[in-house]
C-alpha cells in the first residue's frame, strides 16, 4: 500500500522512498531485471508474497512508470510484465544495495534461501 505522505513530499529522496520503499517492490524489480515475466512465474519466484499483494504491487509499479504490463490478445489471455526505461534505470541502484549488503551483513544466509533469481554471487555463479 502506497503512503501518499511520502509520495507527495517536497523532498526528492522521500518521494523516491514513497515510490520504491517497501519490501516487495525492490524484490519484484530485481526479479524482473531485463526480461518479461508472466504473473504466475513472478509469483513462484518472489518468496512469501500473496497473489493479492503481488497484484497490488504490480499495479503501483505500473502507475509509477517503473514497469509495463503487456496484455496479448490470445486465448487463453496472456499477460507479461517488464521493466520500463525508468525501472531499468533503477537496476544499478539495486546492485549497489546488494554490494553494500554483502560487504556489511552480519550473518550470511545459506544460498538455498536466497530470493534472487539469476543474480550473481561473488564467484559469478548464478543463484536460483
Amino acid at each position: 500500500m502506497r503512503d501518499d505522505r511520502f509520495c507527495n513530499s517536497n523532498c526528492p529522496f522521500t518521494r523516491a522512498i514513497g515510490t520504491i520503499g517497501n519490501k516487495w517492490k525492490p524484490m519484484i524489480i530485481n526479479v524482473l531485471g531485463n526480461r518479461s515475466i508472466r504473473f504466475g512465474q513472478l509469483h513462484a519466484i518472489v518468496p512469501h508474497i500473496s497473489r493479492k499483494v503481488l497484484t497490488e504491487q504490480l499495479k503501483e509499479l505500473e502507475e509509477d512508470g517503473l514497469l509495463e504490463r503487456l496484455a496479448y490478445k490470445e486465448l487463453p489471455p496472456r499477460v507479461e510484465y517488464k521493466l520500463s526505461e525508468k525501472g531499468l534505470a533503477f537496476l544499478p541502484i539495486l546492485e549497489y544495495i546488494k554490494e553494500w549488503n554483502l560487504k556489511y551483513e552480519v550473518a550470511l544466509i545459506p544460498k538455498e534461501t536466497d530470493y534472487q533469481y539469476g543474480s550473481k554471487t561473488k564467484d559469478d555463479a548464478p543463484v536460483f
